[in-house]
C-alpha cells in the first residue's frame, strides 16, 4: 500500500504492484532469450563469412545480457510477492532491484543500436542469420514500450484517485434508452419540451411501442435539481404514469451529491419530515409543473377514471418515491414504483408512511440502494480494517477477486483479515487502523466525520416497502456458467444497512440488467413474493 521511495521521493506505486507487469515483462524475455539462443546452435557454423564473428560475439552478450535482466526481473517478481498489503519490510529491498533494472537499460539499449549498426553494414553472411537478428532487435525494441511504462509508473506525478462522483454516472432508466436513431424530419410536437431534433422522443416511442396520442408531456428539460419526465397514459393498466429519469448528465450527479438533509413541508401530520436536498428539490420541480402548470389536470381530463402511477430508476426512483408523498394527499391512490432507488432518501416517520403506496425493488449487490454518507464512512472505514489487518499478498487477492469475477465461487473460501489473537504476526506494521484515518490526509481529523454532524447527515432510509432480488445461483462474467436465476421476496430496510463489496454491485444497478432479471423472475413459475415478516400481509399495490 505505500509508496515506494525511490531518487529521494515517494512515488504512488507500491512494492507489491510489480507481480503482474513483472510476470508479463518476465514472460517477453524469456521468449526472447529462447529464440536467441534457438538462432545462435542453429546457425553458428554458418557465421565464418566476412562479419561472422561480429555477429556471434553479438549473439552471446545478448545471451548473457538477457539472462541478467531475467534474473532481476524475476528477483522483482519474487520480492514483491512478500509481505502483506500494510507489511512492507519484506520487500525493502525492491528499491534497489529497481535501480538495477533501470541502469540495465543503457547497455542493453546500446547492444541493440550496434546490432542494427552490424547488419544494417551489409555483413555478407546467410540470410536466415540476418533476418534473425534484424528480427530480434525489432522484437526487442518492441518490448522496450511496455517495459518502459512498467519501470516508469512509480514516476507519475498524479494521485491514483477515484472521484465520488464516478459512484453517480449511471444510466437512466429503460423507458428513456432505446435506438438513437432520430425522425428524418424535424417535427414540433406541442408536448415534447427540450428535443430539438425529436431524437430522445423518437427512442422513446420505439422503447415503449406507445403511440404518441398516449402521451400527456414529455420534457427533456436537464437543469441541477430539474430532471427530465414524462407523463403517459398506459391504457392497458388504466394508468396515468409519470415516469422520472435516473442520472444522466453531470448536473444529474450535482443533484445526487446533494446529499444535506432538509426539512419537506406536507399536509400530512408527520414528525421529522426530512429527506435527502438534492432530489427533494428534484421533486418540488416535478411537482410544480405537473400541478402548477396543468399536466395532471390535463392527463385526467382525458381519463378522468384512470389511477395515477409514479416510476422511476435510481435518482428517478427517489425522485418518483417524494413525489408520490408530496400527491398523496390530492390523490389517494396514488402508487409509486422505485427501481433501484438511493437508500439515503427519507427520514424514518416518512419511511414507516410511505409503505403504504411506495414500492422499491432491488438487485442483488446493487450499491445504490445501500450508498448513504453514514454508509459510506462505515465503509471506509471497514476497508481501512481489513487493509491494516490483511495477512495476504495483493496479488494473491486480486487473483482470487478474478477468479470470482469470472467463475463465481464464494468469496468467504479466501479470507484475508488475520484473528484477533493473530494480528501481532505482522512483523513490520506500517500503520494501525486509527493511524491509517488520521495520518494517510495530514488535514484529517476526528471532527472531519460527515458522522459528526447529525443535523446535517441524519439516518435516511430507502422508501417504501422493499422487494429485494436475490440471486440463486452465481453465473460467470464471461457466460462460462449457467445464466443466473433470481428469487424474489419482501425485504426489511436493515438489511441494506451496509454497503457490499463484489463483482456485481455496480452492474446490477443498471436499468437493462434489473429488466433482465424482472423477467427471469416472471418466467419462472417457482419464484414467488414471501410475506413480509413484519406488519402482515402486504397492502395492494398493483
Amino acid at each position: 500500500m505505500p509508496g515506494m521511495v525511490l531518487f529521494g521521493r515517494r512515488w504512488s506505486l507500491a512494492s507489491d504492484d510489480l507481480v503482474f507487469p513483472g510476470t508479463f515483462e518476465l514472460f517477453l524475455r524469456v521468449l526472447s532469450w529462447i529464440a536467441s539462443l534457438t538462432l545462435y546452435l542453429v546457425h553458428r557454423r554458418e557465421l565464418d563469412c566476412p562479419g561472422g564473428a561480429l555477429l556471434s560475439t553479438y549473439l552471446i552478450v545478448l545471451l548473457v545480457l538477457l539472462a541478467v535482466i531475467i534474473c532481476t526481473v524475476l528477483a522483482m517478481v519474487c520480492v514483491s510477492m512478500r509481505g502483506t498489503i500494510c507489511n512492507p519490510g519484506p520487500r525493502k529491498s525492491m528499491a534497489k532491484l529497481l535501480y538495477v533494472r533501470l541502469a540495465l537499460f543503457l547497455p542493453e539499449m546500446v547492444w541493440a543500436s550496434l546490432g542494427a549498426f552490424w547488419v544494417a553494414k551489409g555483413i555478407q553472411c546467410d540470410k536466415t542469420v540476418v533476418i534473425g537478428i534484424i528480427t530480434t532487435v525489432i522484437v526487442r525494441t518492441q518490448t522496450w514500450c511496455p517495459v518502459i511504462l512498467q519501470q516508469a509508473s512509480p514516476f507519475s506525478t498524479s494521485n491514483r484517485t477515484i472521484s465520488a462522483a464516478a459512484w453517480s454516472l449511471r444510466r437512466s432508466s429503460p423507458t428513456f434508452q432505446g435506438s438513437l436513431s432520430c425522425r428524418s424530419r424535424e417535427t414540433e410536437y406541442d408536448a415534447v419540451e427540450g428535443d430539438q431534433h425529436n431524437c430522445h422522443f423518437a427512442s422513446i416511442l420505439k422503447t415503449t411501442g406507445l403511440q404518441y396520442r398516449d402521451f400527456i408531456h414529455i420534457s427533456f428539460h436537464d437543469k441541477v435539481y430539474e430532471l427530465p419526465f414524462i407523463v403517459v397514459l398506459d391504457h392497458r393498466k388504466e394508468a396515468v404514469v409519470v415516469a422520472v429519469r435516473g442520472t444522466m448528465s453531470l448536473q444529474d450527479v450535482l443533484t445526487d451529491l446533494s446529499a444535506e438533509s432538509e426539512n419537506i413541508e406536507l399536509e400530512a401530520k408527520l414528525q421529522d419530515c426530512v429527506a435527502h436536498k438534492g432530489i427533494a428539490q428534484a421533486a418540488r420541480y416535478i411537482y410544480r409543473r405537473l400541478v402548477n402548470d396543468g399536466i395532471l389536470s390535463q392527463a385526467f381530463s382525458v381519463a378522468p377514471e384512470y389511477r395515477l402511477v409514479l416510476v422511476g430508476h435510481s435518482l428517478g426512483a427517489g425522485a418518483a418515491a417524494l413525489l408520490a408523498i408530496m400527491l398523496r394527499k390530492a390523490y389517494p391512490q396514488v402508487r409509486a414504483y422505485a427501481f433501484s432507488p438511493p437508500r439515503g432518501l427519507l427520514s424514518k416517520s416518512l419511511y414507516e408512511h410511505s409503505k403504504d403506496f411506495i414500492v422499491s425493488l432491488i438487485l442483488g449487490m446493487d450499491v445504490i440502494p445501500r450508498l448513504s454518507v453514514t454508509n459510506m464512512e462505515d465503509l471506509k472505514r471497514r476497508i481501512l480494517r481489513v487493509i491494516a489487518n490483511c495477512n495476504k499478498p495483493k496479488y494473491k487477492i486480486l487473483l482470487h477477486g478474478c477468479w470470482y469475477g469470472l467463475f463465481g465461487g464464494n468469496p468467504d473460501n479466501s479470507p484475508t483479515e488475520l484473528d484477533e489473537a493473530n494480528q501481532r504476526a505482522l512483523t513490520q506494521p506500517l500503520l494501525g487502523e486509527q493511524s491509517l484515518l488520521t495520518r494517510c490526509s495530514p488535514g484529517y481529523s476526528s471532527s472531519d466525520s460527515p458522522l459528526d454532524s447529525p443535523t446535517k447527515y441524519p439516518p435516511l432510509y430507502p422508501p417504501g416497502r422493499i422487494i429485494h432480488l436475490e440471486e440463486e445461483s452465481g453465473s460467470g462474467r464471461f457466460g462460462c456458467c449457467s445464466a443466473a436465476r433470481y428469487r424474489a421476496r419482501w425485504a426489511h430496510e436493515a438489511e441494506f444497512g451496509k454497503i457490499l463489496i463484489g463483482p456485481k454491485m455496480l452492474t446490477d444497478h443498471l436499468p437493462n440488467i434489473v429488466n433482465q432479471a424482472l423477467d427471469r423472475v416472471v418466467a419462472d413459475r417457482t419464484a414467488c413474493v414471501s410475506c413480509p415478516g413484519q406488519g402482515g400481509p402486504p397492502a395492494a399495490v398493483a
